[in-house]
């Protein structure tokens, strides 16, 4: 069961990525509005539609949104980077078409792909039947 969780979270990491960044800044943002600009917000001077309203009524519990949406926020610029810097050195040493340099990779290359996507783990077994790696 908890196999099939991680190939599925696995599969779909960029996609979580963004959704955690997107509402980690919305979160954040909630928080920070609270206490930088407390006093515009009260009195009504700084009018962001709904959000404005969001943000008063939550009133001290904004310091809570502030702290869960500093850590989405980091979570998701973490994942998200590493997702792309995983991706990108796979796909470069994937393109050698010389045994000994991926060879060389190969243990490293297996860690890496190892969390990303399935279809890189496919790329990587095709790569390795092409030049008869064990």
């Amino acid at each position: 069961m908890s196999g099939k969780i991680t190939s599925f979270l696995r599969n779909y990491v960029m996609v979580f990525s963004i959704i955690f960044v997107i509402v980690g800044l919305f979160v954040f943002l909630m928080g920070a509005l609270w206490y930088g600009l407390r006093d515009m917000v009260t009195s009504g001077d700084l009018q962001l539609g709904f959000y404005t309203s969001l943000i008063q009524d939550l009133g001290d519990w904004n310091f809570y949104l502030l702290v869960i949406g500093f850590i989405l926020l980091a979570t998701g610029i973490w994942y998200l980077y590493s997702y792309f810097k995983n991706r990108k050195f796979v796909l470069d040493e994937l393109k050698t078409n010389k045994r000994s340099e991926l060879i060389k990779k190969h243990n490293e290359l297996k860690n890496v792909v190892r969390h990303l996507p399935s279809k890189y783990q496919k790329m990587l077994r095709d790569k390795e039947k092409e030049l008869k790696i064990k």
